[in-house]
């Protein structure tokens, strides 16, 4: 899920029931029946027996309407802390032996692993690796914890718009990826999908909640999660055109889980500064609480961060920034305002650079965010090797909960 720039409930169901016209009729001033005492007798029986009947057809049209209606949410699956380990395919060695030697800690992976053809065909984004992914993704299975890839607009290595508009601009190609991406998900036993396509148009907005909400109806049918990447903003069209491409209110209640790129506020082409500042994670959450149900929302929080010389930013890892601040012998500062660590070095060449990164001190405060937000969890986007101090403090935090498989189990709104 990189991004590249920065950017409720359903009324309960009244059951109505028309006990219909009542059969007896009775004088309008004693209230005792008509006619002789036998009569009486014999229309009170009948009384008592219609009224039975009346409650054996209500108790049956009950019975009926539940055999029918689809199983609600339970409270206890709504309130499942989520844990994702997000881990992109370059990492996926790495990242699933961080995930294997910490099983308690998370409850659902997302391997980021599959991209789309220019044609829109789902691929594996990195096929030169098949031997290392194939490996990666048997070790976590092992695990048995739900697997719930990413499909990215990711085509021969970078970022491709045309695809996804195709698809969005054609009826009858949005139905056939929806039916490529069900037959994924079930031929390769998924618990579900997560959809990373980013960079739309304003224009696409219309269609590609359409698109959202018949692959989220298509996947439920199968009992599957379905979820989606969101850019993060503070008010519907956000900063530019690829938020307003989404619908925060329509995408979150047609998902089981709205996942928030919760970083980047700096990012590679920017000024240096911190990826993700608390103030601005704290007002995307505000945010998307006023449009999406906070047992959907799932903050997405960063683990690496950008060292940024002659004016671009380069993505680095927490280890390579322990590694430039011992070769440069440079100390390490924290903005207690940002929550975010930082440092300036100069290379051999002489150039200086400017470092803003993420450390297990910066995500504690994402981490308590979220849980003082009172959202379904988080994802943490491992990028690379992080502080490890962060999956120490994580259970402590945010205690990860046996998380339901099923998709109708976190049914949308």
């Amino acid at each position: 899920m990189p991004n590249a720039e920065a950017t409720a409930g359903v009324p309960d169901k009244a059951l109505l029931v028309d006990w219909g016209p009542r059969l007896v009729t009775y004088r309008s001033g004693g209230g005792k029946a008509s006619g002789s005492p036998g009569w009486g007798r014999a229309v009170r029986w009948r009384s008592l027996l219609v009224g039975i009947g009346s409650v054996v057809v209500l108790l049956l049209g009950v019975l009926a309407l539940f055999a029918t209606a689809r199983p609600a949410p339970t409270t206890s699956a709504r309130l499942t802390t989520l844990v994702v380990a997000s881990v992109p395919f370059w990492n996926l060695a790495e990242g699933s032996g961080v995930v294997a030697a910490r099983t308690r800690t998370f409850n659902e992976v997302s391997p980021w692993i599959y991209g789309l053809s220019s044609q829109g065909q789902i691929v594996a984004q990195a096929p030169e690796r098949a031997a290392d992914t194939t490996a990666a993704m048997h070790r976590l299975r092992s695990l048995s914890i739900p697997l719930i890839p990413t499909i990215a607009n990711i085509t021969h290595g970078h970022w491709a718009y045309s695809p996804v508009a195709t698809m969005l601009g054609d009826l009858a190609a949005m139905n056939h990826h929806i039916t490529d991406i069900v037959t994924l998900v079930n031929r390769e036993s998924y618990a579900g999908i997560d959809i990373d396509y980013e960079n739309l148009k304003a224009t696409d907005r219309e269609s590609f909640t359409t698109f959202v909400t018949r692959l989220g109806q298509a996947l439920h049918a199968q009992h599957k999660i379905l979820s989606v990447a969101l850019f993060a903003k503070t008010t519907d069209v956000g900063d530019n055109q690829r938020n307003v491409a989404q619908n925060y209110a329509a995408l979150g209640a047609a998902v089981d889980e709205a996942r928030l790129m919760a970083y980047d506020y700096h990012w590679a082409s920017s000024p240096p500064g911190p990826v993700a500042p608390i103030s601005w994670v704290r007002d995307v959450l505000a945010y998307a609480k006023t449009q999406i149900a906070p047992e959907k929302i799932v903050l997405g929080i960063p683990v690496a961060g950008y060292d940024w010389v002659d004016g671009h930013g380069e993505p680095v890892t927490w280890q390579q920034c322990f590694q430039r601040t011992t070769a440069f012998n440079t100390p390490v500062h924290y903005d207690g305002r940002d929550e975010a660590p930082w440092f300036r070095y100069t290379d051999t060449q002489g150039r200086e650079h400017e470092v803003w990164f993420e450390n297990a001190d910066s995500t504690k405060a994402k981490l308590e965010a979220a849980k003082v937000s009172g959202i379904r969890g988080v994802y943490l986007w491992m990028y690379g090797r992080a502080d490890g101090r962060t999956w120490d403090q994580l259970p402590h935090i945010l205690p990860a909960t046996a998380a339901p498989v099923s998709g109708t189990d976190i049914a949308p709104r």
